[in-house]
């Protein structure tokens, strides 16, 4: 444990030292990305060509601002593209977004457990991504393993990058707790709450698709939920058309 745990701070060391003394300029988009973005990303192939062209530019700003370390692992472009894809997609619908509280991405090879162990030895082996904190503060750590899943598996209303994603948008007003006041108008805050512990009782008491992690705690619920609206958005709208006018307001504002 205490081998990973020196390798990944060594990482982290490395990241700070780089961001601090160089600045990285916005990179072109390599145009062999596009074909990894239709074969993989469900979400980019549904967008008109003009969006897309948006997508792409919000994506190598991201990568221009937030370094993706490879532990154990070679990161590939691929890796680069999900990573970015699971970044711009919760904000594609604001004109400007940055992630002022990520400077880093460590990419695990496969999922790991509370103290950061992933190999096969390893147990309890069943976390797939987290939002940094303490020493890992403005990091976030994803299972390639499970990033791959999230983007493959197109009808489990799941997907691992978007899904820390988020938490790390809700995390921008200072805490995560499901209740992102930087995309929510204040005058929706009581009834986010409202509809949220409604379908987090729901889903406790077995009477919902949404999946059992999110009746765990306000934040699961924000980020599952969100996972949910933008893998299966009109299955959400079908089923539960109230969290999906919700979902509208905080992630696609202007629509």
């Amino acid at each position: 444990m205490a081998f990973y745990i020196a390798l990944a701070a060594f990482i982290l060391i490395g990241i700070y030292i780089f961001t601090k003394t160089r600045k990285r300029k916005t990179q072109p988009f390599p145009k062999e990305w596009h074909n990894l973005l239709l074969e993989n990303v469900l979400f980019y192939r549904n967008l008109s060509k003009r969006k897309q062209i948006s997508f792409q530019k919000k994506m190598m700003q991201f990568l221009s601002e937030v370094y993706i370390e490879g532990v154990q692992t070679e990161v590939t472009d691929l890796d680069k593209v999900l990573v970015a894809s699971s970044a711009v997609i919760p904000v594609f619908g604001f004109k400007n977004w940055h992630y002022t509280n990520l400077t880093g991405v460590l990419l695990y090879p496969d999922y790991f457990n509370k103290d950061l162990e992933f190999t096969n030895t390893a147990e309890n082996r069943n976390i797939g991504g987290i939002v940094g904190t303490g020493r890992f503060e403005n990091k976030m750590i994803l299972s390639k393993k499970a990033l791959y899943h999230g983007f493959s598996n197109k009808t489990d209303k799941k997907n691992t990058g978007i899904h820390e994603f988020i938490h790390l948008i809700d995390k921008m007003d200072g805490s995560v707790d499901g209740i992102p006041e930087i995309l929510m108008e204040h005058q929706y805050a009581v009834p986010w709450l409202d509809l949220m512990h409604k379908k987090m009782e729901a889903i406790n008491n077995n009477k919902s698709d949404i999946r059992a992690y999110a009746g765990t705690k306000q934040a699961e619920f924000f980020a599952v939920a969100g996972e949910y609206f933008f893998e299966r958005p009109h299955l959400l709208k079908r089923k539960h058309p109230e969290l999906y006018k919700m979902m509208r307001k905080c992630f696609n504002p202007k629509s």
